[in-house]
């Protein structure tokens, strides 16, 4: 028996071509998606990764996504590519231009680099959210759309806006460590496919009495 589609596929239902699994379409070693993972784009959901833009490997950063993640139409992930120097006189970036003026290429060490960009795992990203460098959103966050990300979201809370803000909790702190450690995502789909009339009850108590 198959306990769901096949986390291998493409196009998880064939009927839904704007529909992608991120992981089997990513072809950068920078980018890093867990299973279920998808890409909703009527436009092309294939072509995700032209979405992670100042994506350079010299910079050494990663996008990190996890499972169960749903993400919407126009999103962009701005990577540590697009930071500028900002300890001179001017931020202008010189060094790309060439015909000399790569004389003036910035250390390292002068660029405001701040890491890997970590996506959680079941988060929900509405349409059109930018997420800027080095940003974390935790575990089962939601992300309004229309936001631009500038700040780490914990788990399991709502934030949207510009630049986006927490707008509240989704369940209580008792509910929110409860779910931290009891990890879903990470059972085999057959335990999830015996579960999930308790994951996507509005009853959370059932989520309580789990079977194994």
């Amino acid at each position: 028996m198959q306990y769901g589609p096949d986390p291998n596929a493409i196009h998880p239902n064939e009927n839904i071509k704007s529909l992608c699994y991120l992981k089997n379409v990513v072809t950068r070693a920078t980018i890093i998606v867990g299973e279920y993972t998808y890409y909703d784009d009527p436009n092309g959901a294939e072509r995700f990764e032209e979405h992670v833009t100042h994506h350079y490997e010299f910079n050494g950063d990663r996008l990190i996504i996890g499972k169960f993640c749903a993400i919407a139409a126009g999103i962009e992930f701005i990577m540590n590519g697009a930071n500028h120097r900002m300890n001179s006189v001017t931020t202008y970036p010189f060094n790309i231009m060439g015909h000399g003026w790569e004389c003036s290429t910035p250390a390292m060490s002068d660029l405001p680099l701040k890491g890997d960009t970590v996506v959680g795992n079941d988060v929900w990203i509405g349409q059109n959210v930018t997420v800027l460098p080095g940003v974390h959103i935790g575990d089962g966050a939601i992300i309004g759309a229309n936001s631009v990300v500038a700040k780490d979201i914990p788990a399991y809370h709502i934030a949207a806006g510009n630049p986006c803000k927490i707008i509240r909790k989704r369940f209580d702190d008792e509910l929110i460590d409860y779910l931290l450690k009891l990890k879903w995502w990470d059972w085999s789909a057959e335990k999830i496919f015996r579960n999930l009339e308790a994951l996507c009850s509005g009853d959370l108590r059932k989520i309580k009495y789990i079977k194994d």
